[in-house]
C-alpha cells in the first residue's frame, strides 16, 4: 500500500489494487484490515516509525533542527502523507514514540508542559508546510512535464503583454531577484532554510 501511495498518491490506493500488486484475492485483504481508512491509519504509524530521534546530547536547537529536517525528508519520501488529516492521528506505537522523543528535545528547557507541546507543533508543522510548497513543485513538474524554467520561458511572453510591470514596481523587482536565485517561481529548499532558522 505504501509502495503504491508513493508512487500514485492516495487517489490510486485501493484495496482492489493492493490485492493485483500481492497476486491476492481482493476480499483477502479485508482479513488483516477491516477497510481504507484503517489501513491508512496503519500506513502512516509505519511511515513515521523511519524517522530517527535525535541524539539526546545534542544542544535543544540542533535536536529541533534534526526533528525538522526528519519530517520534512519524510514528507518527501511519502508525500501521501500530506493529503492526512492529522488532527485526530492514530495512536500507534510508532506515533507515539516519536511525539516522546520529540517532546524530550525540550524537555528541561524551563517550558511549561503546553508550552513543549506548542514548540514540537511549530516545529513540526513547519516542516509540513514546508515539504507541502516542495512536493507541490515537484508533482507539478511530472504532472506537466515540463520544469520550472520551461514553464517560465512560456509564460514570460504572455504576462509581458498583458501585464503593465510598471504598476507593481516591488513585486516586479523582488519577484525578479527571487526567481533568478532559485531558477524557479518558488524556492521551498531556500525557504525551508530560511524559515528554519527564523522558527529557531
Amino acid at each position: 500500500a505504501t509502495e503504491i501511495a508513493d508512487a500514485e498518491g492516495l487517489e490510486a490506493l485501493s484495496m482492489r489494487r493492493i490485492a493485483d500488486a500481492l497476486g491476492v484475492a481482493p476480499m483477502s485483504i479485508y482479513t488483516y484490515v477491516p477497510g481504507k481508512s484503517e489501513l491508512i491509519d496503519l500506513m502512516l504509524d509505519r511511515a513515521l516509525g523511519e524517522v530517527a530521534p535525535p541524539g539526546e546530547d545534542l544542544p535543544w536547537r540542533a535536536r529541533l533542527e534534526h526533528i525538522a529536517r526528519q519530517n520534512w525528508d519524510l514528507y518527501h519520501r511519502h508525500p501521501w502523507m500530506l493529503q492526512i488529516a492529522t488532527a485526530r492521528p492514530p495512536m500507534g506505537p510508532n506515533v507515539l514514540e516519536k511525539y516522546e522523543y520529540e517532546l524530550r528535545a525540550v524537555e528541561g528547557l524551563g517550558l511549561t508542559d503546553v508550552e513543549m507541546d506548542s514548540v514540537v507543533a511549530l516545529v513540526t508543522g513547519f516542516a509540513a508546510s514546508s515539504a507541502r510548497v516542495s512536493v507541490d513543485a515537484a508533482q507539478a513538474e511530472r504532472r506537466t512535464g515540463i520544469t520550472d524554467i520551461q514553464w517560465w520561458e512560456a509564460t514570460a511572453p504572455v504576462l509581458e503583454k498583458v501585464v503593465d510591470f510598471s504598476r507593481y514596481p516591488l513585486g516586479s523587482r523582488v519577484g525578479t531577484a527571487a526567481g533568478q536565485e532559485y531558477n524557479s517561481a518558488v524556492g521551498p529548499a531556500h525557504a525551508f532554510e530560511f524559515g528554519l532558522e527564523r522558527v529557531l
